[in-house]
């Protein structure tokens, strides 16, 4: 695959962060995290949304202009825009067990040791945990599938309990031009 716009989600800790910054690096081009426009940047983080318009706005600014990037993280709902400039999209599973211990791993690296039993960390495992229930009426698997059943593009799913340079290489050698006429 050349350098183009690609837009990698998943679920939280199927590494989609960590895949796009990997493929953006091998193509020397701008990476770019959804939470980084979706959210205000506060103490402690994750509590403040930003307004979706502005969202929007910013990643115009930042970097959807250019000719290839690679965003990581769920824009639907909120960034069609951006979706509308995509090339590709690569969709990351990875079972509900792996992904809850990648979070708290991930989670343990931030906070560098400190305790992580706050409430709102809870929450978010709440949350994450329920990704893959189908009645779930936040983020899901179901409203992802339902979402990338709608979309023009070609899609390039992956199992994230692959290594990270895998699964990079497996994105680097995709055609999705051949898979468009398939």
């Amino acid at each position: 695959m050349q350098p183009c716009k690609l837009h990698i989600v998943g679920g939280s800790g199927t590494g989609t962060t960590t895949l796009g910054r990997a493929v953006a690096d091998a193509w020397a081009v701008p990476h770019a995290d959804s939470d980084d426009y979706f959210w205000v940047p506060t103490d402690p983080p994750y509590t403040q949304q930003r307004n979706p318009a502005r969202r929007v706005e910013l990643m115009l600014e930042v970097f959807a202009r250019r000719s290839a990037w690679v965003l990581s993280g769920g824009i639907n709902g909120w960034g069609d825009e951006i979706l509308e400039r995509c090339d590709a999209v690569v969709f990351l599973s990875l079972h509900a067990t792996e992904r809850l211990q990648r979070i708290e791993q991930r989670e343990r690296i931030r906070r560098r040791g400190e305790e992580i039993s706050t409430e709102a960390f809870g929450e978010f495992m709440a949350w994450a945990g329920n990704y893959d229930d189908p009645q779930f009426q936040g983020r899901s698997r179901a409203r992802h599938e339902a979402w990338l059943a709608t979309l023009q593009l070609p899609v390039l799913r992956l199992d994230s309990s692959r290594g990270v340079h895998e699964l990079r290489d497996a994105v680097l050698s995709w055609e999705p031009d051949r898979q468009r006429r398939e």
